[in-house]
């Protein structure tokens, strides 16, 4: 049972909101807290439901660096689901924000070290029912809150085809065992692009679904309206597959409203022919940020569309520049609200709540507040802020016009059957050192989602093309389509993957 508190307590509370309470006052409200009480004691009594945990299991292993060369791997393990599916034979990665029952789950930071989720997450229970194979934990990047590698507190994921260069995040892990081939396919977590942006720089085929399409059920949140999980493989047909495995409403996650889930392994078929591709004008030519030879790459990726019979045009869509500003208005102040002050959880919502990792986190970031991430403390600085200056208004403000945002790529899309545009505007930086300034760290961190954040507000699906390599490093394209139109955006993938433009395997050979 909670302890009760007492009238200097009740004082102090007050003061932060406001109010001057006196003694004889603060000491009446302590006795009428002392009585609803009763409540929490017999709320400490009652067992709550549990998430299923359906195969057995051992504790499997941290790895040391003779096995985990990329840094890459959290926690290696085996966990194998039914005998037969449609992932039978396939090798998953989980990225380290996805609680599996008996498996540490760190999410890049020192603040959840030591916490082993005593439930599996939906998406977990779906891949083991599918007769997936879960490997083991991929490294995120420090509470996911970084597009760079080098935030996780296990140190910087390397990118296979360079390792002086970033794997992107915050999916760092995930991008890097699929493109070193060590599993067939992976989770990641995407609010502003985290399963596209290290797909992109490692050279993986990764997709952000619609909105709610994979439930969130026991992933660490970020901000209820920009959340997603969601596949990341080294072929089109297995990103199909694994979508197909993950895909629907479970009752339990409040995102999901409405879900129309399709038929993405026979999408696949009819290549490109009748398509209608819309070159986004708005997405090329960032400035301080494109670099020359990934536009020119990425046009003439939409070139080769032309020859597989699409019709392919330009298009203009001016808000997609302000689409990063709205996803600042949105990300900024609810990931203060959400993942911090709501411990990873917050309220006002009706599905499962992780009580274990609320116990957990909200103990330990307190503790291990100046060990957190410069993006992080960065986002909590003026999150809170903009909160006490401006009492939410901005926040407020960019979800009201993230209709407009919406409406704006859904427009174009009555026109087009799919957007073009480069998934990162450069290609993969170096790593920072870590006694580079906070400047550089942040930058190396936020500098990359111009055009992926934008369709986490939106909630389109997007997905990462990998179309070439440029000096040694891959380039990729987003495929953005209509919302619960996965189908085109992956026939329209496939298509292009089978030009062997870009093979995943044999560019990852090339890496040093």
């Amino acid at each position: 049972m909670p302890k009760p508190p007492n009238a200097e307590q009740l004082q102090e509370i007050g003061r932060g909101f406001g109010l001057r309470l006196g003694d004889e006052e603060a000491r009446s409200y302590a006795g009428l807290i002392g009585g609803t009480l009763a409540s929490y004691a017999r709320l400490d009594q009652l067992a709550e439901p549990a998430l299923p945990v359906k195969y057995p299991r051992s504790g499997g292993y941290r790895p040391g660096p003779e096995e985990n060369p990329l840094n890459a791997w959290y926690w290696k393990c085996s966990i194998k689901g039914a005998e037969n599916g449609p992932l039978a034979g396939k090798r998953i990665a989980i990225k380290d924000n996805v609680c599996v029952a008996g498996i540490p789950m760190m999410n890049g930071t020192v603040t959840l070290e030591g916490y082993v989720p005593e439930f599996d997450a939906t998406i977990v229970t779906r891949i083991l029912d599918a007769g997936g194979e879960i490997a083991g934990k991929a490294v995120c990047e420090h509470l996911c809150f970084s597009g760079g590698s080098h935030t996780s507190d296990t140190g910087p994921v390397l990118n296979p085809h360079d390792h002086s260069r970033s794997a992107g995040g915050s999916s760092s892990g995930s991008a890097a065992l699929v493109a070193a081939g060590e599993v067939d396919m992976a989770i990641g977590g995407d609010q502003g692009g985290s399963i596209r942006m290290p797909s992109g720089w490692c050279g993986v085929y990764g997709l952000k679904a619609t909105h709610g399409l994979v439930p969130y059920t026991g992933v660490f949140p970020i901000e209820l309206t920009l959340d997603h999980t969601g596949p990341m493989a080294a072929t089109v047909p297995d990103v199909a597959l694994l979508l197909t495995a993950l895909a629907g409403e479970d009752g339990l996650d409040p995102r999901q409203k409405n879900v129309k889930v399709g038929d993405y392994a026979n999408a696949l078929n009819g290549g490109a022919q009748g398509l209608k591709i819309g070159v986004v004008s708005e997405g090329f030519g960032l400035p301080g940020l494109s670099e020359d030879d990934v536009d020119e790459t990425v046009r003439e990726a939409a070139a080769a569309f032309e020859g597989l019979g699409a019709e392919v045009s330009e298009v203009s869509i001016p808000m997609h520049l302000d689409g990063i500003h709205i996803w600042n208005g949105i990300a900024i102040e609810g990931a203060t609200e959400l993942m911090v002050r709501g411990n990873s959880m917050g309220t006002n919502w009706e599905g499962h709540y992780a009580t274990s990792l609320l116990d957990v986190y909200g103990r330990g970031r307190k503790l291990n507040a100046d060990d957190l991430s410069e993006t992080v403390k960065l986002t909590v600085l003026m999150g809170q802020y903009l909160r006490d200056a401006y009492g939410g208004r901005y926040y407020a403000k960019a979800q009201n016009l993230a209709r407009n945002l919406k409406a704006a790529y859904d427009e174009a899309l009555e026109e087009v059957d799919l957007l073009l545009m480069p998934t990162l505007p450069m290609k993969a930086t170096e790593i920072p050192p870590a006694d580079a300034p906070i400047e550089v760290r942040v930058a190396r961190a936020l500098e990359m989602i111009a055009n992926t954040a934008p369709f986490d507000v939106s909630g389109h699906p997007a997905m990462n093309v990998p179309c070439a390599l440029s000096e040694g490093l891959p380039v990729g394209m987003m495929l953005v389509g209509r919302k619960w139109d996965e189908e085109t955006v992956l026939k329209g993938a496939h298509a292009f993957e089978q030009t062997g433009a870009y093979n995943v395997k044999s560019a990852a050979a090339t890496g040093s």
